[in-house]
């Protein structure tokens, strides 16, 4: 008999934190995810190895729960040197507003970054890792397996789950449309991909026998109840832990995400050169005809210093502050009285 979500990840209640990248999911929010008896993520897609290993060196010091850490597999995309110029040059503008000095533009190498994390990963035991915009190489999940971890795929379609099933992953994220940030798709464009989630978890639960874990818009005990009724055994939220106490997001971006409307959140490629949901502000609406963007990562590179700088300065407007499509539904309150909130109105809370 397979093993439920539950038994899979050795945790109390099939909640899992989200691994938001980008300094969310700090040693806080990670520990208090897994004390509650849920699931705790790193978002690790944008750190440096050596930032991993100290993230990791401080939550092992604090829990003896699981916990999970998440990578992004790498994307090599081309643009010619003028390509690059030219992207440079359209954010000049805000480089001048936010007084940025004007350096060259400066590309991380993702894959080798991404082999250092596997390193480390895989040195450290972690417990679960997962993994976006991708699948990765069979050995690759097949020798975090024989080390203990459990694998855990992130699908945006039927086929991609299909695929990451046949890969060897242990469960699926099945992500749907209404989710923030950038989505996990890989086996097209991303506006090919735009399912619902209510459409997508049944579609993926009747086509792979591995446990599926609904993500997307999901922020209460009335999502929770709907996707374990859809056929999904655990639930994966990121926006609801978002503007948590113990999240390390900036104030200011806590600050949007709880007075946001619902028409406020839009899909941009702007910050990243990658899709992502996220709440529209001055940036997003300047850069809307702007063609000169460079596919991902690198516009994410040249970006990093205007998001960088713009936080520095409290100044939202040129922060991205990705947000999923409930954020009239987000909460400033404790971890602890998020998860029980959930768990007290859902009577199949230990499913």
């Amino acid at each position: 008999m397979t093993a439920s979500l539950t038994e899979l990840l050795r945790i109390n209640y099939p909640i899992i934190q989200a691994p938001m990248a980008g300094g969310i999911t700090g040693p806080e929010l990670v520990c208090a995810v897994s004390r509650s008896g849920c699931l705790g993520s790193i978002g690790a897609g944008y750190m440096a190895p050596g930032d991993l290993s100290a993230l990791l060196s401080d939550i092992k010091k604090n829990i003896n729960q699981p916990y999970s850490v998440n990578l992004f597999v790498p994307e090599q995309p081309d643009a010619s040197r003028s390509e690059i110029q030219n992207a440079f040059e359209a954010l000049r503008s805000f480089r001048e507003e936010l007084h940025i000095d004007e350096n060259p533009p400066v590309f991380n190498e993702g894959t080798s970054i991404y082999e250092e994390q596997l390193e480390i990963v895989l040195k450290e035991k972690v417990p679960v890792c997962s993994f976006t915009f991708g699948m990765p190489a069979k050995h690759i999940i097949q020798e975090l397996k024989d080390n203990g971890s459990i694998v855990i795929g992130t699908a945006t379609s039927v086929m991609e789950a299909i695929l990451l099933e046949e890969q060897g992953v242990d469960a699926i994220v099945a992500q749907g449309s209404e989710a923030g940030g950038h989505r996990g798709t890989f086996s097209g464009p991303p506006f090919h991909h735009m399912m619902g989630l209510m459409s997508l978890i049944p579609q993926i639960c009747d086509f792979v026998k591995i446990p599926v874990i609904a993500a997307g818009g999901i922020m209460d005990a009335r999502g929770y109840r709907a996707a374990l009724c859809l056929g999904a055994q655990g639930v994966q939220m990121g926006t609801a832990f978002l503007t948590a106490f113990e999240s390390s997001a900036h104030p200011a971006y806590k600050e949007a995400v709880l007075n946001a409307r619902e028409d406020q959140v839009v899909v941009t490629n702007a910050f990243s050169g990658k899709e992502a949901r996220g709440i529209k502000n001055q940036f997003i609406y300047e850069m809307e005809k702007e063609t000169r963007i460079l596919p991902y990562p690198l516009q994410n590179d040249l970006t990093k210093e205007i998001r960088k700088a713009a936080s520095e300065q409290n100044n939202a407007e040129y922060m991205s502050l990705w947000c999923g499509q409930s954020p009239r539904l987000s909460r400033s309150q404790s971890v602890e009285s998020l998860v029980q909130s959930i768990l007290s109105l859902s009577k199949d809370a230990t499913l």
